[in-house]
């Protein structure tokens, strides 16, 4: 084995990594955020939460993946950390189906059909077709299908040129003498979990054992161990993610570490028992790729069969090994998403837009309390607003920071419009928890100085109180929702609303003329006209990017436009609340 033999070696690592990492990216997007609900709906069943481990392990190609995906989720306070137990292990059996896939390569027949199964045959076909739906679909699904393929042929030529690369080796001299050291089960496990934690990638490391089983100088008895230690090795880049994190966070990945260790001390002590008594002859027979990977399944349905009945005792081990700190931590976190979720941008997405709802209805909240101050002012609840004003900044703040790094990630194109559509939402949000505290200072003026408008004015605020009360709950349900039709009655009450504050302006000047209303009560109601006005000018922005959203573009001008002018559902929709809400 010469030096360019080693060179192709690296090229086939290369490829490889590189096309599992675009292959599990674009399959990671085309799931999109159903990753994200399908951990909050099954995690609480141990052998739903089992198979969901697998699936999305199938589906990200990575069980270490998963583990990170974890770390980031019980960091954020998203999930609890004794419900990951049985997600990891189903993580552990779903990476198993990557080394069936690689054992392909070992597949030797002269039927042609048998042939094309094997992947430097069927990899180009695979090439061909995701060159052309990436290219040429205008579909992001399909485009996303096409990388994945395309990455699987880098992946598997990857796995021919490792192949290519090591199978000298069968006629080098020294080789077999080498690998009779790889009879010592500790040195096997070791070796494993080198290499593994060196490339950190277990499907990786399996692929080089299996490229070297077809030299066919690797025995079962020695891959048994190795395929041990690449599982221990595997655990490193979640043990790397969990460093700066909270103590649950750290738990899931001394968990994930535990369920391998202790996997690997029960499994080698009984294949050292059963070599020692039995001595079976197939553990001295030259292993095959198929061998290798059912090694790798064995194992780790073996040690979920094993732990999963003690996976509490697992739970309360993991919690004595990381403690929680003796003094919490007083801060409080309204936004605690982990950057780890990054790795997985559809959950992030997600999470993200669920603290946008929370910050949605805490401004509808504030505005609702604000509104009931102008009738009698209550200092309590005065107080109450101003520091929920400074939680809303707080998530304008957290929540905008945290989707400038998400908008560099790989999104889907529903993704980034989600993305693009919280920017929107959260400083609209932010805006209409101004206006609550705007009318807050203007109710505690009225109370200090006495001063009521007439009964008549009164019952002309409390129409349009109303009407923003019902287009305040409208973009809180849109939005929360995610419901576009919900959207488009929003801003035909928002032209009411403006139709209503017109005419109480107007009506508020005849009186003045007439000597039946101050001027000093009058700049108090423009104030709260222009106040009521604003609100109801964000709402519409929000809906807006609610139906945006949808429609996967941003061009709220051109949208008003358009729907305001020969529009029958917009002018049905308003003359429903224009008859709902008029001014006696």
């Amino acid at each position: 084995m010469d030096i360019f033999s080693i060179i192709k070696l690296l090229c086939g690592l290369t490829f490889f990594l590189f096309g599992m990492k675009v292959m599990s990216g674009d399959l990671e997007k085309l799931a999109g955020g159903k990753l994200e609900q399908l951990l909050k709906k099954f995690t609480a069943n141990p052998a739903l939460s089992m198979l969901l481990g697998a699936v999305i392990t199938i589906a990200v190609q990575s069980s270490s993946a998963v583990t990170v995906m974890l770390v980031g989720l019980v960091n954020s306070g998203i999930m609890q950390f004794a419900q990951t137990v049985f997600v990891i292990f189903g993580a552990n059996i779903g990476t198993t189906l990557t080394a069936w896939i690689l054992s392909l390569s070992g597949l030797e027949s002269s039927a042609v059909a048998l042939q094309m199964l094997k992947p430097e045959n069927f990899s180009p076909l695979l090439a061909f077709v995701g060159v052309m739906f990436a290219m040429f679909s205008k579909k992001e699904k399909r485009r996303s299908i096409g990388t994945i393929f395309v990455g699987f042929a880098v992946l598997m030529y990857g796995m021919v040129f490792m192949t290519q690369a090591v199978s000298p080796l069968a006629e080098t001299p020294g080789f077999s003498d080498a690998l009779v050291k790889f009879n010592n089960p500790i040195l096997g496990v070791l070796i494993g979990t080198v290499i593994t934690a060196a490339i950190q990638s277990s499907a990786a490391s399996i692929g080089i054992l299996q490229a070297l089983s077809l030299t066919g100088s690797i025995s079962y008895g020695m891959a048994a161990p190795i395929v041990m230690g690449q599982n221990i090795g595997t655990c490193v880049t979640s043990l790397m993610s969990c460093i700066g994190t909270g103590a649950k966070a750290k738990r899931v990945a001394i968990l994930h570490f535990s369920i391998k260790v202790i996997g690997t001390v029960i499994c080698l002590s009984v294949f050292c028992a059963v070599r020692a008594i039995f001595a079976p002859a197939l553990l001295e027979s030259a292993v095959t790729p198929w061998g290798v990977a059912a090694i790798h399944t064995v194992f780790n349905v073996a040690t979920t069969a094993i732990l999963a009945p003690l996976s509490k005792l697992l739970v309360r081990l993991t919690e004595r090994i990381v403690k929680e700190k003796s003094a919490p931590d007083k801060r409080e976190h309204l936004f605690n998403l982990d950057e780890r979720l990054l790795n997985t941008p559809s959950v992030a997405v997600k999470e993200c837009d669920h603290y946008v709802g929370n910050m949605a209805r805490d401004a509808r909240d504030m505005l609702l309390a604000s509104f009931a101050l102008l009738g009698k002012f209550d200092e309590e609840t005065a107080r109450w607003i101003r520091k929920m004003e400074d939680t809303c900044d707080s998530y304008e703040d957290d929540i905008g920071s945290y989707l400038v790094k998400l908008s560099g990630a790989a999104l889907s194109d529903a993704d980034a419009a989600e993305t693009e559509k919280m920017h929107h939402a959260i400083g609209n949000y932010e805006r209409l928890g101004d206006h609550s505290v705007n009318l807050v200072e203007i109710a505690r003026d009225m109370d200090k100085k006495s001063i009521r408008f007439s009964d008549e004015a009164y019952a002309e605020l409390t129409v349009v109180v109303d009407a923003l009360v019902d287009i305040l709950n409208l973009t809180v349900n849109c939005y929360t929702g995610d419901d576009s039709q919900l959207a488009h009655r929003v801003e035909p009450l928002e032209q009411v609303i403006d139709d209503l504050i017109e005419t109480m302006q107007f009506r508020h000047n005849e009186r003045v003329q007439k000597g039946e209303c101050t001027i000093e009560l009058g700049f108090i109601l423009s104030d709260i006209l222009n106040n009521f006005e604003r609100i109801s000018d964000h709402c519409s922005n929000i809906a807006v990017a609610v139906i945006e959203a949808h429609r996967r573009r941003f061009d709220a001008h051109s949208y008003l436009n358009g729907v305001k002018h020969g529009n029958e559902d917009f002018n049905r929709i308003f003359e429903e609340y224009a008859g709902k809400y008029y001014l006696v």
